[in-house]
């Protein structure tokens, strides 16, 4: 009786062994939209700053770029806008940032020195943009009835969101020999065809390098291997344009100089960081 008690165990396990190993037949969880677990973007870590010095700054220039989406490099920050369209689990940055902004572990900002943090009511209104629509509908006798209602779009706004402006700061550390560059703060712009340019909202950068690490952003060249947020602004893997520099009148390019010459004062700022440092060596 032992004997066979056991022999029936046994066949039960191989039983339910080979019933796993059979191809097509598949566990609950065991469901994945890929080949493989991806397991580097979630542990990812973002890189911390090495400890800086008053001391140690020989010299400082901070500036203000802007970034726009429509730029074919900076695109991977842009797409996917639509939660509902396949993006193989990725966010645009807009989406990202409200995600963790709603959730309270991002504040956002009114300004640029990061002293006026925004209540979380004040940063879904201006991600949702609502509009009076009218509608026709027909009573019993067949007369039509015309009617309004307040329709709220999230989507439409966050199409509109496709400038970005940052600040930065350049300086050459000289315990380390290096001209290196901080981004301080992020600020959000939607387009307007009528009005323009409309701000949103400030982050401070460092306080979103947790995340910016372990959400991916689109590789055209390999699938396999993904970037992150963190890799973008890290390595400087988009286009922008200064557009202000410090200066005794606290002023921006655009109220100076128009068209071309706003352009041509952009190259000026970066050449001028570029000569700073090549001028420190002799070849």
């Amino acid at each position: 009786m032992k004997k066979t008690i056991q022999l029936l165990l046994v066949a039960l396990f191989f039983a339910a062994f080979n019933l796993k190993s059979q191809p097509g037949v598949f566990q609950p969880g065991e469901y994945r939209d890929g080949i493989y677990t991806k397991e580097n973007s979630n542990d990812r870590r973002y890189i911390p700053y090495t400890h800086l010095r008053e001391a140690d700054v020989a010299w400082e220039k901070r500036v203000w770029r802007e970034l726009d989406l429509r730029d074919k490099q900076n695109q991977v920050l842009f797409y996917p806008i639509d939660f509902s369209a396949s993006g193989n689990g990725r966010l645009s940055l807009i989406r990202m940032l409200a995600k963790y902004i709603i959730q309270g572990q991002i504040i956002a900002f009114k300004d640029e020195d990061f002293l006026a943090p925004l209540e979380l009511s004040e940063v879904k209104s201006k991600l949702v943009k609502c509009d009076s629509l009218k509608e026709s509908t027909f009573t019993e006798a067949g007369d039509e009835v015309m009617t309004s209602r307040w329709n709220c779009d999230s989507t439409t706004i966050l199409r509109e969101i496709t400038v970005w402006r940052i600040k930065e700061d350049w300086f050459f550390d000289k315990q380390k020999s290096v001209l290196e560059v901080r981004i301080l703060g992020l600020q959000a712009l939607s387009r307007d065809p009528d009005k323009g340019l409309k701000d949103l909202f400030w982050v401070y950068f460092p306080a979103c390098r947790p995340y910016f690490a372990k959400n991916e952003v689109f590789n055209p060249k390999n699938d396999s291997e993904r970037r992150t947020f963190e890799d973008i602004f890290w390595k400087r893997q988009f286009i922008s344009t200064v557009f202000k520099e410090t200066n005794v009148y606290d002023r921006q390019f655009l109220d100076y100089s128009h068209g071309i010459d706003q352009l041509l004062e952009s190259d000026r700022v970066k050449n001028d960081i570029f000569r700073w440092e090549h001028d420190l060596w002799h070849f």
